[in-house]
């Protein structure tokens, strides 16, 4: 089994009406129950846009800078992903494919590199 990050960008999402977002919210809790009930679910959750910290760490300089802020030269940032553990690359863009339909917005797939053993 391996791990998929499902993610999309928050530009990705478009201008919708509060009423659109109110109807997608419930489609796409459907599409992460059923994520759970098929034991795929790692974890899933959407970044707060506007009321949440945002913060950078940038260590180029010798010492670690943290900022307000995402990186200056950001066009575009993270909105939400879903962390999914299954068996290959068809089943993580099976999930893929459900979990943009329910939001209704593109979300991209992409492979964790295996984690180092530590025994």
């Amino acid at each position: 089994m391996a791990e998929y990050l499902l993610y999309f960008n928050q530009q990705w999402v478009g201008d919708h009406t509060e009423e659109w977002f109110r109807e997608r919210g419930p489609l796409a809790m459907a599409v992460v129950n059923e994520m759970k009930a098929a034991g795929v679910y790692v974890f899933a959750g959407g970044l707060e846009e506007e009321d949440g910290p945002v913060y950078s760490a940038d260590p180029t300089g010798g010492t670690v800078l943290i900022t307000d802020g995402p990186y200056v030269e950001t066009k575009e940032f993270l909105g939400g992903f879903a962390v999914v553990e299954v068996a290959d690359d068809e089943a993580a863009k099976m999930w893929a494919g459900k979990i943009s339909a329910a939001c209704g917005w593109p979300h991209e797939v992409r492979l964790f590199k295996p984690q180092p053993r530590t025994d």
